[in-house]
């Protein structure tokens, strides 16, 4: 096994094809960031692409992987009802990862369902134009503490690695949602805290810092981001990469971070 590429993606609905383009244009920085990222990843050649939704059927205390064969996405519920996908699913990997012996430790839950949400959805549609036959594996995170979405991380790089693939990793997500008092989330003036730490530490490397990051910071940026980034960096641990971010920005006062893990 190779992860032969890694990435920290949004998911903003207003990205879609049908979105209006005046509001499309005030998130030129993070097209054009997931432009540089769709080369990327078509370069590497991948051979399964895992992605990590906070979307993806969270459970209380347990991980999800999807099995499904298929998987399709739509965009109804956002008011575009042209754009629509099909992927192929990796149920195989799904099954591998969700029989490991160690489901008192780090409880999984294997999905059957064969739609994609929106945090899987909306990434896909911008990153694999160029992979027809890449096989997706989509996983949702749970409300178990910080360490135990690090830990699924390892489970998952355990699994990896008795495989001979060349595997992409993307972690789905936007950052604070309270950046703004017209945030989603309401304003808290700790939500750009919480931006500048977490981006920070991943250019520090410093992947203890972000697993320990004050549990009320992080609650007060109302986010959708933070535990898919631990579920990567577990993936991603041992490996001497190097984050870069490609884009920042917050038009509509949620914290867009697109990156890229150099390897």
């Amino acid at each position: 096994m190779a992860i032969v590429f890694s990435a920290i993606v949004p998911h903003p609905p207003v990205l879609l094809p049908n979105a209006p383009e005046v509001a499309r244009d005030r998130l030129a920085s993070t097209r054009a960031a997931l432009a540089i990222l769709e080369q990327e990843l078509y370069v590497s050649r991948p051979n399964l692409l895992i992605i990590i939704s906070p979307h993806a059927g969270t459970f209380l205390n347990a991980f999800t992987v999807h099995g499904h064969p298929t998987l399709t996405s739509c965009f109804a519920e956002f008011g575009d009802v042209v754009t629509k996908r099909t992927w192929l699913g990796a149920p195989e990997m799904a099954a591998k990862i969700s029989h490991r012996p160690n489901q008192k430790v780090i409880p999984v839950q294997m999905s059957g369902e064969e739609r994609l949400d929106h945090g899987v959805s909306i990434p896909l549609l911008f990153l694999t134009e160029h992979l027809a036959n890449l096989k997706i594996l989509p996983l949702g995170f749970s409300n178990l503490p910080p360490k135990k979405h690090f830990e699924f991380g390892e489970l998952i790089k355990e699994v990896l690695m008795e495989e001979s693939l060349r595997c992409a990793v993307v972690a789905s997500g936007d950052l604070s949602h309270t950046l703004t008092p017209k945030s989603p989330g309401k304003f808290n003036p700790r939500g750009k805290e919480f931006e500048r730490t977490i981006i920070e530490l991943l250019c520090a490397k410093n992947t203890v810092g972000i697993a320990n990051m004050d549990p009320a910071l992080v609650l007060a940026a109302d986010e959708c981001g933070y535990r898919s980034i631990l579920i990567l960096l577990g993936i991603l641990k041992n490996s001497d990469s190097a984050f870069q971010v490609l884009a920042h920005e917050a038009p509509f006062g949620v914290g867009y971070l697109t990156g890229i893990f150099h390897h």
